[in-house]
């Protein structure tokens, strides 16, 4: 399914036809069940496709109205819900984040050293507190315990940290008891930073993570579609995987979207769908307004979308900086610093995040433009994000 609304609006017809074969061409090849992309320039949609299966386990094919798993896309929506806080008064970026969950205010970090030929991990104590911007740029300290390996990544896991089992209040207990990587403020480190922003988000405004979500963002936007699990008289619309991987044959694992978790994942617990997001989306390329409502001013999110980590000599030098060259980090978003370097197209001031299931989006302010790419297959999420967004500059007329 092919669809082009209110006119190309500065792309061209073959630049958009190559897209959209590109894409299935990889899908016809079994490379990825199916992909949903949407192109939005100068507040219009100009190119919206739904491509492929929606599950192909079933065969059923990929429609406009898909819901999909999310994941860390969720993490620019409860980064906007801290900052609405923030333009209340509720909240300073620079408040400590023990002022609002006091188990995090006896901290250690976890150090690596070489004792007797073996490696040990010695704590030391958190020279300053984890701030709220910490949380929100992932220079917290804290870490997952996936992505790469380490002797505190390893407390992690042993710690069962973010199971889906967990109360909110058993996950901020203990993230409180395992050692951080690094010490607060230094160095970016991808992170259940934002996961504990959704406890603080709960503590602060006295409702659930998903009452907040809903009051402060979902609903005022019509985000209908978007939430911590979807109702059993939508499951229809769910988007899977394939069991395995066809290109890696790694066995694919997404999280359980059928039923409400115990555990809100303000990192990553969001499904929703290609027009949902959009709405957040556009709302976000308007400065912080969509259709009248204004949920953050202007300078708040050119605040947001501004490198904080300048003036941070060691903020790259951690385990994988997920950025990548080119990109520094705002709050909730990459956030482009140089014309080149990055191994992809777009202009500085372009601001974009992604989940682990692959998908991605990202908001480029000097081409007025919106790219948002969803799909259900891990294993191939890098490659996809770079292949669509090159070939979205490449129909910019």
């Amino acid at each position: 399914m092919n669809e082009r609304i209110q006119g190309q609006g500065g792309f061209s017809d073959h630049g958009l036809e190559r897209l959209t074969r590109c894409i299935q061409t990889d899908i016809d090849k079994g490379m990825i069940p199916g992909a949903s992309m949407l192109i939005a320039h100068r507040g219009k949609i100009v190119h919206e496709s739904a491509l492929g299966m929606q599950d192909p386990s079933t065969a059923v094919p990929m429609s406009k109205d898909t819901i999909f798993r999310i994941y860390s896309m969720t993490k620019p929506i409860v980064s906007v819900a801290i900052m609405m806080l923030v333009e209340q008064g509720r909240l300073l970026l620079s408040d400590p984040v023990s002022k609002f969950l006091p188990e995090l205010g006896n901290l250690k970090v976890g150090v690596e050293r070489t004792v007797n030929g073996k490696q040990v991990l010695e704590l030391e104590p958190a020279l300053q507190p984890i701030t709220v911007q910490d949380l929100l740029r992932h220079t917290s300290g804290f870490t997952y315990g996936i992505f790469g390996d380490s002797l505190v990544k390893a407390e992690y896991r042993q710690a069962g940290i973010a199971h889906p089992r967990m109360s909110s209040d058993e996950f901020v207990k203990a993230m409180g008891q395992v050692p951080l990587m690094y010490q607060p403020g230094t160095v970016w480190e991808y992170s259940h930073s934002t996961d504990v922003l959704g406890v603080l988000l709960e503590r602060v405004s006295g409702l659930t993570l998903d009452e907040c979500l809903a009051r402060c963002v979902l609903d005022p936007l019509d985000m209908r579609d978007t939430g911590f699990w979807v109702e059993e008289s939508q499951h229809h619309r769910i988007a899977e995987g394939f069991n395995v991987d066809p290109v890696t044959g790694a066995e694919v694992r997404m999280n359980q979207p059928r039923r409400r978790p115990n555990l809100l994942g303000g990192g990553g617990g969001l499904m929703s769908t290609m027009r949902d997001y959009l709405q957040f989306a556009q709302m976000l390329a308007n400065g912080g307004e969509l259709g009248g409502t204004r949920l953050l001013s202007r300078k708040t999110l050119e605040w947001m979308t501004s490198d904080h980590l300048a003036g941070m000599p060691q903020a790259r030098n951690g385990l994988s900086y997920l950025p990548g060259p080119g990109y520094g980090f705002g709050l909730g978003f990459a956030v482009r610093t140089e014309p080149g370097a990055a191994f992809i197209p777009g202009s500085v001031g372009d601001f974009t995040w992604s989940g682990l299931a692959g998908t991605y989006f990202w908001i480029d302010p000097r081409e007025d433009l919106v790219g948002i790419f969803l799909m259900q297959a891990p294993e191939q999420r890098n490659h996809y994000r770079q292949l669509f967004r090159n070939l979205v500059y490449a129909a910019l007329d």
